[in-house]
């Protein structure tokens, strides 16, 4: 403040002397008439709004949000471009013993098996050097460099689209990102910054918040996939626009990890005294277990992986189906199908607000599983895209499940560990996926003239059994006790 009175005082001196008063009169008029209000309450006021808000948008800018929305907007408008290219590129079948729908749904099925079997693959050793990166400070390194294999495998594709380069070329993009550490790596380090950045008892919520705008981010991305895709010109072909934008979103994220996001460094564990503040009541203690609970670690890690192959196994075959009759969907048709997928975030996000208040997180990882399971099941018999979108509307908890498990699975290891039992939970994903993703491909393949929806039907049998585990958890977890602690002296 002192700064900005002389500041202004010795403006106001500069525009006296430029006028070469004549006496003292003329010398009061100048000074009156150029003198700047020092002590105005509005101006005062405004700055400190004015600071305020530069505030606040910097200390959001330092937070792993703003990455995750830019990297999931430009996987959004990817995954449709990667979808609707490879259509276009199977159109052509060559087998003349089977229909032509029939050989293009083979080509797009075999073309995202091998891909995503690369995707699952490759990523094991980079993630765990990452995950050990991780754990030993370089907090970033996680994110930042699989970052970097996402920014080269969507330039690929635009090469691909831009000289017409064979479809094959993507196995090397997917190589590439399963290098940089890929989704694995990735994911698992968001997770260690929203862990570390959040208590114990709001665990939960915060990494649902982040699935939130993870979500969000996949809705609005998905409803402009389509039509992006649509734009072209004489000189640029269709998907052109969309993987520069997509492009450009990952430049962003990449500069924001880089730079601008803060990581909170934890030298000790939030509560030193033993306690864990319940993540259903704020009044409920707990005691926090002196080491690992390996018998809940192996029972969560099972019934994540039994989900996962539910859900992944489900999702790995639907792109296929609804471009195949009697859907037959375009390409902004496959955009708000992907946005309705997205949607399913902010209906999780809700249910874990309200679920949260009244029932054990075991619990609410099977109203998740439950969900699921039926609307996938509702799926085996679509026929028609209004029975797509009620199919999607069942699963409206669906998401729920897994940032559930991650958070009780974070409160069985030291804070130390979040980052390396996180990737190897991925990585058990991963390995999962080895055996899905072909199963669930082949049985698509074998099932499509008679009943292309049975894979479906399998993933809903996956999902029920799942809850089998977690409910041995919700078993052995403490039951609540509705006392309050007592701060010693």
């Amino acid at each position: 403040m002192i700064v900005l009175l002389l500041f202004r005082r010795t403006c106001a001196t500069t525009l006296f002397i430029s006028a070469f008063p004549q006496n003292e009169s003329d010398f009061t008029l100048s000074f009156n008439k150029w003198r700047l209000p020092l002590h105005s309450e509005s101006s005062i006021n405004a700055i400190m709004v004015m600071t305020g808000v530069c505030q606040t948008i910097f200390a959001v800018l330092r937070l792993i949000e703003p990455t995750v929305v830019l990297e999931e907007l430009a996987s959004a408008l990817f995954d449709t471009a990667l979808l609707l290219v490879v259509k276009d590129r199977s159109a052509n079948g060559t087998d003349p013993h089977i229909s032509r729908e029939e050989s293009q749904q083979k080509a797009i099925t075999n073309f995202y098996l091998t891909f995503n079997l690369i995707i699952q693959l490759t990523p094991i050793l980079p993630s765990m050097l990452l995950a050990w990166l991780g754990d030993r400070g370089w907090r970033k390194a996680p994110i930042v460099v699989p970052l970097c294999g996402y920014l080269l495998s969507r330039i690929m594709l635009l090469l691909v689209v831009l000289f017409r380069l064979p479809l094959e070329v993507m196995y090397g993009a997917a190589t590439v990102f399963g290098l940089s550490g890929g989704y694995c790596a990735y994911w698992s380090g968001v997770m260690t910054l929203a862990s570390l950045a959040s208590t114990t008892a709001d665990r939960s919520k915060v990494i649902m918040r982040v699935e939130l705008l993870y979500g969000a981010a996949g809705l609005v991305g998905s409803l402009v996939s389509g039509h992006l895709f649509s734009l072209y010109s004489a000189n640029v072909g269709h998907g052109t626009i969309l993987l520069c934008v997509a492009i450009a979103l990952l430049l962003l994220s990449l500069l924001h990890s880089s730079v601008l996001l803060k990581v909170k460094d934890v030298s000790k564990e939030p509560d030193e005294d033993g306690h864990i503040l319940s993540p259903t009541n704020g009044n409920v203690a707990t005691q926090a277990p002196a080491g690992k609970n390996m018998v809940n670690m192996v029972l969560l890690f099972a019934a994540a992986i039994m989900y996962t192959s539910a859900v992944g196994g489900a999702m790995e075959v639907l792109g296929s189906f609804v471009l195949k009759a009697p859907l037959n969907w375009n390409a902004k048709q496959v955009g708000y199908g992907n946005a309705a997928g997205a949607a399913v975030f902010f209906t999780s996000f809700v249910g874990v607000i309200v679920f949260r208040r009244c029932v054990s997180d075991a619990a609410l990882i099977m109203i998740g599983m439950v969900s699921f399971a039926s609307g996938i099941y509702f799926m085996t018999f679509v026929t028609a895209t209004y029975m797509y979108y009620l199919a999607r509307l069942l699963t409206l908890f669906a998401l729920i499940p897994m940032p559930t498990i991650r958070s009780l699975l974070s409160q069985q290891v030291p804070a130390s560990s979040y980052g390396i039992t996180l990737t190897s939970l991925q990585l058990s994903l991963k390995f999962a996926g080895l055996v899905y993703l072909p199963v669930f491909t082949k049985i698509y393949q074998a099932t499509l003239n008679r009943l292309p929806g049975c894979v479906f039907m399998l993933s809903s049998i996956l999902s029920v059994l799942g809850m089998i585990p977690i409910s041995i958890v919700g078993c052995r977890s403490p039951q609540r006790q509705h006392y309050q602690r007592i701060q010693g002296d």
